[in-house]
């Protein structure tokens, strides 16, 4: 039988080299983007199934959620690679801070809404973090930045991928199914708030970036590998587990209480 994908952020970048691969191997592959013709055309090319949706709007989301529910037969691997940064701090129409949306809340929602999906086909789950969940300030009654400085985005952004691990070992550990945080390495897709520093610094640092294909390959290998060796809930940093990660990542309590605090935003 021909396993199946949900791929979020697939419009470009890492997801769509993803996509490529995964439809290479001979996966069928639901593509999820906010862009409609970027993510139709990459759809188009992988002969996959496209699915637009706006993660800065969780309405679109729960939306996502029902569509690919009523239109998969099955869900074999969920990839959780939507996210993004903001330079300076926003709030969406759900009242979040973005870069806390775009990076956990919005794959909280679709993940959660798909369980009973993904439960039956004992799915396995892999998030999209980063190795700047080491740098995290992680503050568990000021997550939306209403009280602390924003510093150019950077923060939050490391927050928020602590925040991811955080979330893929609180749904391992609820639920049984495989999930796995990844780091996908530093990788050169035009990626970074649109202020001058940030720019100027990407430009000088882009001998050490990595293609958006050697980028795709750790995320390919935790869905097509049958069996991976270690535990459930661990961060890959690339092709490596047991990357280095902030404390708090392993701290059970913070764990079950970033879960309270998430589900308390989406219910």
């Amino acid at each position: 039988m021909q396993r199946v994908a949900v791929i979020t952020g697939a419009s470009a970048g890492i997801g769509r080299e993803v996509a490529v691969e995964l439809a290479r191997r001979g996966w069928r592959l639901a593509v999820a983007g906010r862009d409609p013709q970027r993510t139709k055309d990459v759809a188009a090319q992988v002969g996959g199934t496209a699915f637009v949706a706006d993660f800065d709007r969780l309405d679109e989301v729960r939306g996502l959620a029902r569509d690919l529910a009523k239109k998969l037969p099955r869900i074999d691997v969920l990839i959780n690679n939507a996210g993004g940064i903001l330079g300076a701090r926003k709030e969406s129409e759900d009242g979040f801070e973005l870069t806390l949306q775009r990076n956990v809340l919005g794959s909280v929602v679709l993940t959660e809404a798909l369980l009973p999906q993904l439960t039956d086909n004992r799915a396995r789950i892999v998030h999209v973090s980063s190795v700047m969940n080491r740098i995290a300030r992680l503050q568990l009654d000021d997550l939306d930045y209403r009280r602390r400085n924003f510093q150019g985005g950077w923060q939050p952004y490391a927050d928020a991928k602590l925040g991811v691990i955080l979330y893929a070992r609180s749904l391992a550990e609820r639920t049984g199914l495989e999930s796995f945080p990844v780091h996908p390495g530093y990788v050169a897709t035009g990626f970074g708030p649109g202020t001058k520093l940030s720019q100027a610094v990407l430009r000088l640092s882009r001998r050490l970036q990595i293609s958006a294909q050697a980028g795709a390959a750790p995320i390919v290998h935790l869905a097509d590998t049958p069996e991976l060796g270690v535990d459930n809930g661990t961060y890959f940093d690339g092709l490596r587990p047991q990357g280095p990660t902030h404390r708090l990542a392993r701290h059970p309590g913070t764990i079950e209480r970033y879960w309270e605090e998430l589900s308390a935003r989406v219910g």
